[in-house]
């Protein structure tokens, strides 16, 4: 089997394909969204657009269930553009290929989407069925989740009517969430002083590539190599063992995305020396990351590069700046074991042509804990003469232990599987906490099948999970309780 329109469920998987074919990169939903009004149209579903953008349809409930309480199945249209750096692909305009591993569906080289294709397509599933039993249904497709949850936060009070929400954009079959992180983005920026090209010096390019990267939430607790921190650690080697300049840096591409890849353009007056430094230090690096990162790649290549150089002083500075910024775990849930509480992603580095910019995601389940890291990665980046913002800020999702969905929910799938299925919290953004801050009082839920390294070039979609996610929805949207 190589085409995944002949997957179970069918019409699950058939939507998933037509998503697939719509380029929708975070701010860039215009396709995507036109291919939704249009579907919605020709499946007879009343399907509309709000005011920012956002995709409502709005599915009557099935004859003897009017009376149960509407439900809003809510994803977001928008997907996280990743690539390998041999695959050519512009996500503005190409599909996404997709292939058959076992039983794992992946892309040829590049994100899949899944996340959230897989819940929007679940939700177009419930939309068109004919079939199925359950009470009022709103859908409600948002977008630019990935880079800054924009469609959540415009959406305006008294559009839905749902007490209900669920969410479908959580990535593990079984699990069900109940609370999720908040998050705050930094925004460093800053200039340095060019000195013009020395004589009798080579340009060479650094290079990391390979490196595993993965969703800044649900990875981070996977200590994965930050192509960032690595780069920066063989560059403040070269720098304090060679004669050598730092030209340029450039790492990361996404706040949301551990940063496989990063470079450093640097001039160099021995190069056989600065070979010997990044050989040494680069068995250091494999050996602590050979568990996590086992395909990473340290590359130290010839390059053309006629640019000044940053003056000593600053780029020592620089360096030290990438390199003591948090990245990674800050700290551990004290009331959810095994869970991140608290953690940064040093997401994008880029030094060239005189500007200095830098790019982070702080997620907490604790506004304090946020605040407090904040405070800390602005007197690291300040002391570089980095100057930060702090942009971007929504608090998390609390837990209600209250909830009438969940009680449906768990009673379902131990019908369904003949066990409880777990209920936690998850250290990524979901767009529950703004939405229920918009429409107080929603009895909010998450779940989704099973995916694997979202927001990298290895995410991959757990075939058998798709088919329990939808039974089970279909379920639960049976039992739903009445008003």
């Amino acid at each position: 089997m190589s085409d995944i329109r002949d997957l179970k469920p069918a019409h699950v998987w058939n939507n998933f394909y037509q998503l697939t074919r719509q380029p929708r990169p975070s701010k860039h939903e215009e396709k995507v969204r036109a291919f939704l009004l249009d579907w919605g149209k020709k499946h007879g579903v009343e399907t509309f657009a709000d005011a920012t953008g956002n995709v409502i349809m709005k599915v009557p409930a099935t004859p003897g269930y009017e009376n149960r309480k509407t439900v809003i199945l809510q994803g977001h249209m928008d997907m996280v553009p990743q690539k390998r750096g041999d695959v050519e692909h512009d996500f503005l305009t190409d599909p996404i290929e997709t292939w058959i591993d076992g039983e794992w569906v992946k892309a040829k080289g590049t994100t899949l989407g899944a996340d959230d294709g897989m819940g929007v397509a679940m939700a177009m599933a419930v939309a068109e069925s004919k079939d199925l039993k359950h009470g009022p249904v709103e859908v409600l497709i948002t977008y630019d989740e990935e880079t800054g949850m924009t469609g959540a936060n415009k959406l305006q009070p008294g559009v839905l009517k749902g007490e209900i929400l669920i969410n479908l954009d959580s990535e593990t079959e079984g699990e069900l969430y109940v609370g999720c992180a908040g998050g705050l983005d930094t925004e460093g920026s800053g200039r340095y002083t060019k000195v013009r090209r020395p004589k009798g010096y080579e340009a060479y390019s650094l290079q990391i590539k390979g490196c595993q990267g993965g969703h800044s939430g649900m990875d981070i607790i996977l200590c994965r190599a930050n192509a960032n921190r690595i780069a920066a650690r063989l560059v403040d080697q070269i720098l304090a063992k060679t004669d050598s300049k730092l030209v340029e840096f450039a790492g990361g591409n996404m706040r949301n995305a551990i940063p496989r890849e990063a470079e450093a353009l640097l001039y160099v007056k021995d190069p056989a020396k600065v070979a010997r430094v990044v050989k040494k230090a680069g068995r250091e690096i494999f050996d602590e990351f050979r568990h996590t990162d086992p395909d990473m790649k340290i590359l130290f290549v010839p390059t053309d590069v006629r640019k000044g150089y940053v003056k000593e002083d600053e780029a020592r500075k620089l360096v030290n700046a990438v390199l003591a910024c948090p990245d990674g775990v800050e700290r551990m849930s004290q009331t959810m074991p095994g869970t991140v509480e608290t953690s940064n992603n040093l997401a994008i580095v880029k030094i060239a042509d005189g500007k200095v910019s830098v790019v982070t995601l702080m997620r907490s389940f604790i506004d304090s804990a946020k605040v407090a890291l904040s405070r800390k990665i602005a007197a690291v980046l300040n002391n570089a003469g980095i100057s930060t913002r702090f942009v971007g800020g929504y608090s998390g999702w609390a837990p209600d232990d209250k909830s009438q969905i969940l009680k449906v929910m768990k009673e379902s799938y131990k019908k369904l599987y003949g066990k409880e299925p777990e209920v936690m919290a998850i250290h990524a953004g979901l767009e529950c906490g703004i939405i229920g801050g918009i429409y107080p009082g929603l009895d909010m839920i998450s779940f989704g099948p099973t995916l694997k390294s979202p927001h990298s070039p290895d995410e991959r979609c757990f075939i058998p999970s798709v088919q329990k996610a939808w039974d089970f929805l279909v379920a639960v949207l049976e039992a739903v309780p009445v008003r």
